[in-house]
């Protein structure tokens, strides 16, 4: 990447008794350069805060440039938060995968739902995963020099040319290469595998895992974890005859198979290594693990234990939090992908156990995307005025948040919560956690 291509990194939040909010800087301000160096994003920029004297220069919002000199105790944080964690622009995916959900939706929405994400700096950063098929070799250095790690890294499987065939690349075959390099290095990684049925399940999902378990050895193990995951299609991929969808048959199968792995795992590494993603259960429609099957929750990010982990908050917290009584009776209208309905009755249930409250639990599927099981976070605003047309929803909706924009009120399908509210003609609360959830059900 040359020095021509990084742009100044803009701001978009200054955090109040900060340094930075001491110095005078705004929103809107921008960072050319620290102790002579332009950040190419915010790793660079972290690194190069970190120590005790720094020379800055800043553009401010009107274009004018500043020159600071700051004195600060080593590591401390200027306060400076960004719109974008990438100063030099998005390392995009070279790789053309039939199951690439980017490429399963319709055109014509906004354009961030098209970018093919395949940066390794967004792992570390973000956990989200890579596949290392297009990284030059000063990025391999940069990643070994600044010990970026651990990276999140989407496998799928080992054997060269099955993930050639799945990821429709070359360089896709070097896999197992790459992954000596980062124990060579001692750096690490978390794994994924997305099971397609007929190219990488069966044997070849057995010889993927057993690969990677080869590398969780050792005093530090250079692949930490790895995840399974069901395929997710919907009815905007492009070759329809290439992949076929998890059925419960596939689910179960599956399950029985990691499950067998785990047992031989646990003895040789005292760790499951391998998870299932929630959503084998689900499909299956077999009992989520216990608590203590999911240890650390190593794969969280990828759906492995996060029904589990909601399910223990909610018991945890509702007995401190959720009173016997509210004074005026409410109804609200709880909105779920209707992949958690069955997991999520004993949770309507207890609210149900507060006086005057009134849960109502709508577990929808995506006719959107063309699912028969659909998880909460892929419901859509379209779905939801479809689907819920007409019907009495109480005092209002309960949404989950992880049907939107992390940073905007929107649906995957640009439909605005706003939008959705004024078609359904009822008020919309949107929240986060759980005990977002309660106090929005007992509040007065």
């Amino acid at each position: 990447m040359s020095v021509s291509t990084i742009k100044p990194a803009q701001i978009c939040h200054v955090v109040p008794d900060s340094i930075a909010a001491e110095i005078g800087f705004e929103a809107g301000d921008a960072i050319v350069s620290i102790n002579g160096m332009k950040p190419r994003d915010l790793i660079d920029y972290q690194f190069l805060c970190a120590d005790e004297y720094l020379e800055l220069e800043v553009l401010d919002a009107k274009g004018k440039s500043h020159h600071l000199e700051i004195e600060k105790d080593y590591d401390e944080d200027l306060g400076l938060e960004f719109d974008n964690a990438l100063f030099d622009g998005l390392i995009q995916c070279n790789n053309r995968c039939s199951f690439c959900f980017i490429d399963q939706q319709p055109p014509g929405k906004r354009q961030s739902l098209y970018l093919k994400d395949d940066d390794y700096r967004l792992s570390f950063l973000y956990g989200s995963y890579l596949t290392l098929t297009n990284l030059p070799e000063r990025e391999w250095q940069r990643i070994n020099q600044m010990r970026l790690s651990p990276l999140f890294v989407s496998v799928h499987a080992t054997e060269p040319e099955i993930r050639r065939q799945l990821l429709k690349n070359d360089r896709a075959g070097e896999i197992l290469t790459q992954l000596q390099w980062f124990a060579d290095h001692r750096l690490q990684i978390h794994a994924q595998v997305v099971v397609c049925p007929g190219i990488n399940d069966g044997p070849h999902l057995e010889r993927t895992l057993r690969d990677l378990a080869e590398f969780h050895g050792g005093d530090l193990p250079a692949v930490i974890s790895a995840a399974v995951v069901p395929v997710g299609l919907t009815r905007f991929r492009p070759n329809l005859a290439e992949l076929s969808p998890v059925d419960q048959a596939k689910a179960q199968e599956v399950i029985a198979q990691v499950t067998a792995l785990q047992a031989e795992f646990r003895e040789r590494f005292q760790t499951n290594f391998a998870w299932l993603a929630d959503e084998w259960f689900l499909i299956a429609r077999a009992e989520l693990p216990p608590e203590s099957h999911y240890e650390d929750y190593p794969q969280l990010g990828n759906g492995v234990g996060s029904i589990r982990q909601f399910i223990r908050d909610f018991l945890n917290t509702a007995d401190e939090t959720l009173p016997p009584a509210i004074a005026k009776p409410k109804h609200f209208t709880w909105v779920v992908g209707n992949a958690v309905e069955q997991a999520f009755e004993p949770l309507v249930a207890r609210l149900n156990q507060v006086e005057h409250l009134t849960i109502t639990l709508a577990a929808l599927n995506s006719d959107y995307w063309g699912q028969a099981i659909t998880v909460t976070g892929l419901l859509t605003g379209e779905d939801l005025i479809k689907k819920l047309a007409g019907r009495d929803f109480g005092d209002g909706i309960l949404l989950p948040t992880v049907m939107l924009k992390h940073d905007e009120a929107k649906f995957l399908d640009d439909k605005t919560v706003a939008e959705v509210a004024i078609a359904l003609e009822t008020p919309i609360y949107a929240v986060e956690n759980v005990l977002d959830l309660m106090n929005r059900c007992c509040q007065d």
